[in-house]
Order: C-alpha cells, then sequence, then structure tokens
C-alpha cells in the first residue's frame, strides 16, 4: 500500500489493484481549487498506463459532503482582481478533468454521500458508476450565483427523464438520494456501511461492476414521485415566460402541488435572472451536442460571464458578505434580453475550449 499524499485537499492511494483519489478539503466541503483539479488530473493520467492499477475510485474523507463545488470564491476573487486568464485557466482544466473521467479507460466509481453540488457533480456525474450512499443531496445551484449549471449541466440535465432537468437548472433545487436514484444521475444505491467492502474487494482485484451489483440495495420509493408529473407539465414551456407563467397558475390553487409551485417561483425571482435565461437556454442546446461540445459552450459562457457583474454580485451576496441581497444587473426576467443570451452562446471565442 503507498500513499501519495499532498497537503492541498486531496490524497491518492494505491491499494492492491485499485487506485483511491480521496476529497479532503473538510473547512470549504472539498469545493475544488484548481491544485485539486490539477493533482488529480495528473494522477488519473499516471493510473491509465499503470498495469497495477485495475480500476479506480472516487470518494471524500467526510460524511458531510463530497464536494460543494468548484471555488467560485476563488474564482471571483481572481476576476475581480484583474487575473481573469487564471480564473478561466482553472475552468479550462476542470473541464478537461470531467471529460477525462467520462472517458476513462478503466473502470472508475465515484461513491458519492453528503452534499454534492456543482463541480462534485461534475467529477462524478459523467463516470461510469455512479454510487450513492443514504445521506446524498445533489444540486446544481449555480443561478443563485450568477453562474449556470456548467461542468457538463448541459449535457446530463436535459436528458433526465420529463423535465426533471430543466427544473432543476432553473431553480437549483436540491434533491435526496432516491429522487437522485430515479432520474438516473446514479447507477447504484450503496449503503455507506458496506462501502469499506467494495474498497476491499476492488483492492484484492474483483469486478467492479460485479461487485457493485451484489452490494447495491433498492432504494426508497422518491420523495417527489407526486410531483414529477406536474413538473413536466410546468416546465415544458418554451420559454422561460411560459415557465413563470405556468408557476404562477398552479400557485394560486391549494395543497401540496400549489405550494410547491409557488415555492419555486419565488426561488427562480431570487437568482440571477441573466443565470436563469442561461440555464433555460442550456436545456434546449443540450440535446443535440455531445459532451465535448456542451463543455466547449459552457466555456464559452464562463468567459462571458467574467466580463460580467452578477456572477461577482452573486459570490458577494451569497458566499462573502452573505447578505443574501444581490443586485443583479438586468434586474428582472423580464427586463433579459434574448438575443443578448443567444449571443453569449453563438459567439465563438478566440481561443475556444480543446478537449484531448
Amino acid at each position: 500500500m503507498s500513499d501519495m499524499t499532498a497537503e492541498i485537499g486531496i490524497s491518492f492511494e494505491e491499494r492492491g489493484a485499485l487506485g483511491i483519489v480521496t476529497l479532503d478539503r473538510p473547512r470549504a466541503l472539498n469545493a475544488l481549487d484548481h491544485p485539486m483539479v490539477r493533482a488529480m488530473d495528473a494522477q488519473l493520467r499516471a493510473w491509465i498506463s499503470d498495469s497495477r492499477i485495475a480500476h479506480v475510485v472516487l470518494r471524500s474523507a467526510h460524511e458531510r459532503a463530497f464536494c460543494v463545488g468548484g471555488d467560485v470564491r476563488a474564482m471571483a476573487e481572481l476576476g475581480r482582481s484583474g487575473r481573469k486568464q487564471e480564473a478561466r485557466q482553472y475552468w479550462r482544466d476542470e473541464y478537461a478533468l470531467d471529460y477525462l473521467i467520462a472517458r476513462y479507460p478503466k473502470p472508475f466509481a465515484s461513491l458519492v454521500d453528503g452534499l454534492c453540488f456543482g463541480g462534485g457533480f461534475g467529477l462524478t456525474g459523467h463516470g461510469r458508476y455512479r454510487v450513492a450512499g443514504e445521506n446524498l443531496g445533489f444540486a446544481m445551484p449555480e443561478v443563485a450565483i450568477g453562474l449556470f449549471p456548467d461542468v457538463g449541466g448541459t449535457f446530463v440535465l436535459p436528458r433526465l427523464p420529463g423535465w426533471s432537468g430543466t427544473w432543476l437548472a432553473m431553480t437549483g433545487a436540491r434533491i435526496g438520494m432516491a429522487d437522485a436514484l430515479a432520474l438516473g444521475l446514479y447507477t447504484h444505491y450503496v449503503p455507506t456501511a458496506r462501502w469499506p467492502e467494495l474498497i476491499d474487494a476492488l483492492a484484492a482485484g474483483e469486478a467492479m461492476d460485479g461487485r457493485l451489483a451484489r452490494l447495491a440495495v433498492r432504494p426508497p420509493a422518491p420523495d417527489l414521485a407526486g410531483l414529477y408529473p406536474h413538473i413536466d407539465r410546468i416546465f415544458a414551456g418554451g420559454s422561460v415566460a411560459a415557465i413563470l407563467i405556468a408557476l404562477e397558475k398552479v400557485g394560486e390553487g391549494e395543497g401540496d402541488v400549489a405550494a410547491f409551485a409557488r415555492l419555486q417561483l419565488e426561488t427562480i425571482r431570487r437568482a440571477s435572472p441573466t443565470s436563469v435565461h442561461i440555464a433555460f437556454q442550456q436545456m434546449q442546446r443540450g440535446p443535440a451536442l455531445d459532451l465535448a461540445g456542451c463543455l466547449r459552450l459552457e466555456f464559452r459562457l464562463v468567459t462571458r460571464l467574467l466580463d460580467q457583474s452578477d456572477f461577482f454580485e452573486g459570490v458577494r451576496a451569497v458566499l462573502v458578505d452573505r447578505d443574501q441581497k444581490p443586485a443583479w444587473r438586468p434586474a428582472r426576467l423580464e427586463e433579459v434580453d434574448p438575443a443578448a443570451i443567444a449571443a453569449l452562446f453563438d459567439t465563438p471565442l478566440d481561443d475556444e475550449l480543446l478537449l484531448a
């Protein structure tokens, strides 16, 4: 057993036939910074050509969180201090790592329990085996900070059943393990108490798919099962305006579905109007693109948002000052110019994201 630990919030271990990546940045709930991304990319590439390593597992050292996303505070700080290219390089490297995991030639399993948001999903959501623990909390909450569901969200979310992905993208709603499995975001439910058994079996050289199949348990019924038909009807609208009208209409009624609709409307109205429009467009465009095309588009978007104010204002209001009072520009969903949103997607960069 060899341990290759660096003091950067991530460690690597070789145990028999298994390569283990452990996220370990507890004070930031494993938020991914640039050194973590670079170290993981280098180690995964090294293991590809290492014949002793048959498969790889990615996990968190902490129960509370798997990974709450990319280190957006650091990115906002770079952008604000005139170091925009460094911020862009972070996203360039992060998206390349997500793409490497999607195409990893050896069996790759993520063991996900606790909070998994944004960049945490980028590391796990494209891998072959996506294992959920009982306390999983999944969300793509970027619209609340003036970003958008990136790291391949453009690819994954519109491919979920019905219009659930559009709902998740536009609201940033958090769902639990049973719903995340029901929607296909994860492939197996293995109770966390059995994860050590899985690690031991893989280290001993057992095949990953067989051992996962034996350890997997049928998840409980999804909490939101009764709401999915309503989500599909509401979020099938052909524009942001149509979805808002549907939410308002349903919200006028009585009971659980009306209360749900009112909460979604309130959530969307609190988010960055520009981000909500971007998220809606991602869901419209994603189905026609492969993962590389989606990541390329997201790199365009993130580059453009570094030239606008909402991302910096969102990070300030939600993560730095925490006054929860962002001054979005434009301030209302109705004021967003559809042509301006289309231009964010359609205008190529001088240095587009290249994925090998």
